[in-house]
């Protein structure tokens, strides 16, 4: 694929200060830099650039918003649906600010508790993320991706008990998916290490071999090395939107793995990785800055006198 760009452009990235914030020594005395036989197959694709559509598309909705004479529902439609547009290329504060338009107008809107509960969690507002999602599923008590997100606030709010009970009530929907077993695998590691190792690889029977997240499931237990499965990236691979798509997933696993071998640097670095592709609708994306952020604020907490 001419779009993919080998190791020797990413090796001088990486051995750059873009890359280098945050990397420490291990207690060994080693560098908790990316080994080199994993850096010899690193890839990277062209970052997703914005959707022309989707910026058309908020020009005409910012349009209809300004000047139609419409009733509040409808209005509040139209807000939420702008805020998911400027969730999607990455404008953060103006989605924000439409979904609590369109609360403001129609209470009701679930999805946009949803959406704002996401939000308040990469601000690291917790008590107001957990605020949104109980609303949501106070209103719609299925709603799947409301305990997803509630359990990933829980998570990074260092709930890790009740976490769990929110991942397994999305595992439990469909066990068969990778990425729910993983969030659930993450947050029971939080618990207990052994005890969630185990499960993994019980759960773990449930996914098809044939689904490429089946490779990180296989890294978390062992099974491969990270050298294989950095390699094994590009396999069956179509396009560059598919490789930066995976590479944003592999690089945020790659680096939630690279925390619990207290390998910080290399975690640090796997992030900022995640974070280059620019997939900013993947789960993957929001929280890979997130993660960096709470490194920085635990590195300087350690630093002080």
């Amino acid at each position: 694929m001419h779009s993919l760009i080998k190791t020797t452009l990413l090796t001088i990235l990486l051995s750059s200060t873009l890359l280098t914030q945050g990397c420490t020594s291990s207690p060994s005395g080693q560098s908790n830099n990316i080994s080199s036989s994993i850096m010899n197959n690193l890839v990277i694709a062209e970052p997703l650039s914005i959707n022309f559509k989707s910026e058309i598309a908020i020009a005409r909705l910012s349009e209809v918003i300004n000047r139609a004479k419409i009733a509040d529902e409808q209005r509040a439609q139209l807000f939420y649906d702008r805020g998911v547009l400027y969730d999607s290329v990455g404008l953060r504060s103006l989605a924000r600010f439409d979904f609590s338009h369109a609360l403001q107008l129609k209470p009701d809107l679930i999805d946009a508790y949803n959406f704002l509960g996401i939000h308040y969690t990469q601000l690291q507002e917790f008590a107001q993320a957990y605020e949104k999602f109980d609303s949501a599923l106070d209103l719609a008590p299925d709603h799947e991706y409301a305990y997803l997100n509630r359990g990933i606030a829980l998570y990074y709010g260092s709930r890790p008990e009740l976490a769990s009970l929110d991942f397994q009530a999305f595992h439990q929907k469909q066990q068969d998916d990778p990425y729910r077993l993983l969030w659930l695998y993450l947050t029971e590691y939080e618990i207990d290490p052994l005890a969630a190792k185990y499960s993994l690889k019980q759960r773990a029977q449930l996914v098809d071999d044939r689904i490429w997240a089946k490779q990180v499931i296989h890294l978390y237990l062992g099974d491969i090395s990270q050298g294989q499965f950095v390699k094994n990236l590009t396999n069956d691979v179509q396009s560059n939107k598919e490789l930066t798509e995976r590479l944003c997933e592999a690089y945020f696993y790659l680096g939630k793995y690279n925390q619990t071998l207290g390998q910080r640097g290399s975690a640090a670095n796997f992030f900022k990785l995640a974070l280059s592709t620019n997939v900013y609708e993947f789960v993957e994306h929001r929280y890979a800055k997130l993660e960096l952020d709470l490194m920085r604020t635990k590195t300087a907490i350690n630093t002080q006198p």
